[in-house]
């Protein structure tokens, strides 16, 4: 009988990042886990866009701690953006060299008369295509402060500092709010396939060996 060792249990390693950034415009601290369960604790100065991220956190499954203080006396603009930009170094640092994801992600999500399809790949090759928003929603004013332009900027930022292409759709949609939260859903489900681990896929999805 020929006996069979049983080899040591290894743990993944966590796929956390925490990040900070400092310009004149606005502080920014980011902390994301790409294995969490969807906790957030968001707080940017612009309350519907803490909605969004809330919103990003909950259906992509990725704990999500956001905290920026910008110049929203001025405009949301800095404090959005900034946001955007280290929430994507954030994601682009906790996926390490990406052994063993799924790589691809994609999701068609409703809400009410709004949707929205999001194809992700996070590949390392920045790319965005943001198609769709009707007519007039880029000057639509959401909870005060949030310009309906801004959703494009932040996807946008996002997609290139994370490393990501990015293909946004919105099929089909008349209010604002709706149009803007369907977009952040999407991208949060397809994301969420995209960085999942399947235990099938042996070291990096790609036939080049590195990503």
């Amino acid at each position: 009988m020929t006996s069979v060792q049983a080899q040591p249990y290894s743990p993944q390693p966590n796929r956390v990042a925490e990040l900070s950034r400092k310009t004149s415009e606005s502080s920014v601290e980011v902390r994301v886990d790409l294995d969490g369960t969807g906790r957030a604790d968001i707080s940017t100065g612009v309350r519907f866009y803490d909605h969004m991220l809330e919103s990003l956190a909950k259906h992509s499954l990725i704990d999500l701690t956001v905290k920026t203080v910008g110049d929203v006396d001025v405009d949301a603009h800095h404090s959005v953006e900034d946001t955007a930009i280290l929430l994507g170094q954030a994601v682009r640092e906790a996926l390490g060299d990406k052994t063993g994801i799924s790589r691809f992600g994609d999701a068609t999500v409703p809400l009410d008369e709004a949707l929205v399809q999001a194809v992700v790949d996070v590949a390392g090759r920045p790319y965005f295509v943001h198609e769709g928003e009707p007519e007039g929603q880029i000057y639509a004013i959401i909870g005060g402060n949030y310009t309906g332009s801004l959703t494009r900027h932040v996807l946008e930022s996002f997609a290139y500092h994370a490393g990501i292409a990015l293909h946004v759709r919105v099929l089909s949609g008349r209010d604002p709010h709706h149009i803007v939260e369907t977009q952040f859903k999407a991208v949060a489900r397809a994301l969420r396939a995209a960085v999942a681990r399947d235990p099938r896929v042996q070291g990096v999805p790609s036939a080049k060996g590195v990503l």
